[in-house]
């Protein structure tokens, strides 16, 4: 096929939706996650086994590596994770009840909303989380 072919106006079009088609799934992929971005303060509404809670979540993002700051009612503590494409991932130890425990979160990211689920200690407490960017 010769991209240089036309047939008017819309000839070049063509030419390079034929191009972007020969790249496959791959680039659509890469440019799908290069627009996913939690950067920034997000309120989060926490529903578990034990109870429900209004954390805030403050994130910093490199890249898919995530880092940043929990503070609700397991204290403050610093947070690292992960964002590849829309999902979301990530842990900090939290404290209840003078217990250390571990805290994962996994979830979906649209824009400025998240929803999902998190774990604490291990199975212990389960749930469930909506957030929302401020």
């Amino acid at each position: 096929m010769n991209p240089k072919i036309t047939n008017g106006s819309g000839g070049m079009l063509i030419a390079f939706v034929l191009a972007a088609l020969a790249c496959g799934p791959a680039a659509t992929v890469a440019i799908a996650q290069g627009k996913t971005d939690v950067s920034g303060k997000w309120l989060f509404q926490v529903e578990t086994s034990a109870g429900s809670g209004s954390p805030v979540m403050t994130f910093k993002q490199d890249g898919e590596m995530v880092t940043g700051t929990y503070e609700g009612q397991l204290g403050t503590a610093p947070l690292k994770g992960t964002v590849k494409g829309q999902s979301i991932t990530f842990t900090f130890m939290g404290n209840a009840q003078g217990e250390t425990v571990d805290v994962m979160y996994e979830g979906t990211v649209d824009q400025d909303s998240m929803k999902g689920t998190l774990k604490i200690a291990g199975d212990a407490v389960t749930g469930t989380f909506t957030a929302k960017r401020q």
